[in-house]
C-alpha cells in the first residue's frame, strides 16, 4: 500500500482531490447519469471539513453565554427547596394523674423585662389508703416475721431439711434469722420447720391416692424438737387424691399443739386422669374456707391460740374461684 499523508496534515489538506474514475462495464443506461450527477459533488476531504465546521458553527449558536443560565424575558427563577414532609403526632395521654395546684401561680407581662421567681406546684402523690385486714387476736402475724426452712427429712431433693440433721439446721436458720433481725429490728422472728407430711408419688400406692404419708415417729421427733426449742412447725399437706378434708383431718394428732400450724399444696391436688409431678393441680375456694373452719373449731375444742393456714401458689390456676376466699376469725 503506498505511503499516504495522514489525515488533517498540512500534506493531506494541500493534496489535490483525484480525479473520480468512471466505473469499468457499466452500460449506458439511466445509472450513468447517476453517476455522472455525484460526480458534482465535492471529494470526500472537502466533505469531511464541511461536516466539521457545520457543527463547530453549530455548537456555537445553539450554547449561550458562558456561565449564565437561559431565562425568560421578565420571569424571575428563585430555586425552593422542596418542602419537608411534617409528622403530626396526637396529643400523648397521661398515664399517672396528679392533682396540681395552681393557686401560687401569677401570669406576668414578659415584655416588661422583670425577672420573677418560678412557683413550683403543688403536687399530690401519695398513693390511696388501701384496707388493712383485721388483726386476728392472739395471732402472730403481723406483729411478728416468720422464717421457715422447708422439705423432706432425709431427702435432700426435697429441700433444706433434707440436707442436715435438726441441731445443725436449727444452728442454720438462726445465723440467718440475726440477718433480717439487723436488717429490720421492728419485728421479732420466729423460727419454723415446715416439713412434708404427706408426699406426692407418681404411682397410685395401695390406697390409690398417690400419697406416702411421714411416718409418725417422724412427725413427733419434729413437734419435739421445734417445740423444746421455740419453734414453730408446719405441716404440709399434699393432697394428691384426697380431698383436702380426708388429707387434713389425719393430721388432727399434731395440728391439736399449740406450736404446729398447717400448710396446703395445691400443686399436687390431682384430678382424675392426672399425676402429680406431671401436671400441676388446684383445690378450689371452697376448700380452702373449709380448712380455715376447720382450724378454728379445732383451735376453740383445744383451747389454742389461732391458727395459720399457708396455700402454697405459683400459678393462678392454682385456687379455682380465689375471690370467695374471705378472712375468717379465729384462724390467719
Amino acid at each position: 500500500m503506498p505511503n499516504r499523508p495522514k489525515p488533517f496534515s498540512t500534506e493531506w489538506m494541500n493534496v489535490p482531490d483525484p480525479v473520480p474514475e468512471r466505473p469499468r462495464c457499466l452500460q449506458r443506461t439511466a445509472n450513468q447519469r447517476l453517476v455522472r450527477f455525484f460526480g458534482y459533488f465535492p471529494g470526500e476531504r472537502t466533505l469531511t471539513l464541511l461536516v466539521i465546521l457545520t457543527l463547530t458553527l453549530g455548537s456555537f449558536w445553539f450554547a449561550g453565554p458562558r456561565g449564565e443560565a437561559q431565562v425568560a424575558t421578565g420571569s424571575s427563577l428563585i430555586a425552593q427547596a422542596p418542602e419537608t414532609p411534617q409528622i403530626r403526632f396526637a396529643a400523648p395521654r397521661p398515664t399517672v394523674e396528679a392533682e396540681i395546684s395552681t393557686e401560687s401561680l401569677q401570669v406576668t407581662d414578659g415584655s416588661s423585662g422583670e425577672s420573677v421567681e418560678a412557683v413550683v406546684p403543688d403536687l399530690n402523690l401519695q398513693p390511696l389508703p388501701v384496707a388493712e385486714e383485721p388483726t386476728t387476736l392472739g395471732g402472730l402475724l403481723p406483729g411478728n416475721r416468720i422464717l421457715a426452712f422447708y422439705g423432706f427429712p432425709d431427702n435432700a431433693d426435697m429441700g433444706v431439711l433434707g440436707e442436715y440433721d435438726m441441731a445443725r439446721l436449727l444452728e442454720l436458720i438462726q445465723e440467718q434469722a440475726r440477718e433480717y433481725e439487723e436488717a429490720d429490728p421492728s419485728k421479732p422472728v420466729i423460727l419454723a420447720f415446715e416439713v412434708v407430711a404427706s408426699v406426692a408419688q407418681q404411682a397410685p400406692q395401695a390406697d390409690g391416692s398417690y400419697l406416702l404419708d411421714a411416718p409418725a415417729a417422724m412427725l413427733n421427733e419434729y413437734a419435739e424438737f421445734t417445740r423444746d426449742n421455740g419453734m414453730l412447725l408446719i405441716l404440709d399437706a399434699q393432697i394428691g387424691y384426697r380431698t383436702v378434708e380426708n388429707d387434713v383431718k389425719g393430721l388432727r394428732p399434731w395440728l391439736a399443739q399449740e406450736h404446729v400450724h398447717l400448710a396446703i399444696d395445691p400443686e399436687f391436688a390431682m384430678d382424675e386422669g392426672k399425676t402429680p409431678g406431671v401436671h400441676i393441680g388446684s383445690v378450689d375456694a371452697a376448700e380452702v374456707q373449709w380448712a380455715q373452719q376447720w382450724l378454728t373449731e379445732l383451735a376453740s375444742e383445744e383451747g389454742l391460740t389461732p391458727k395459720m393456714l399457708i396455700v402454697h401458689q405459683f400459678k393462678e390456676s392454682m385456687i379455682t374461684n380465689k375471690s370467695n376466699i374471705v378472712p375468717m376469725p379465729g384462724v390467719q
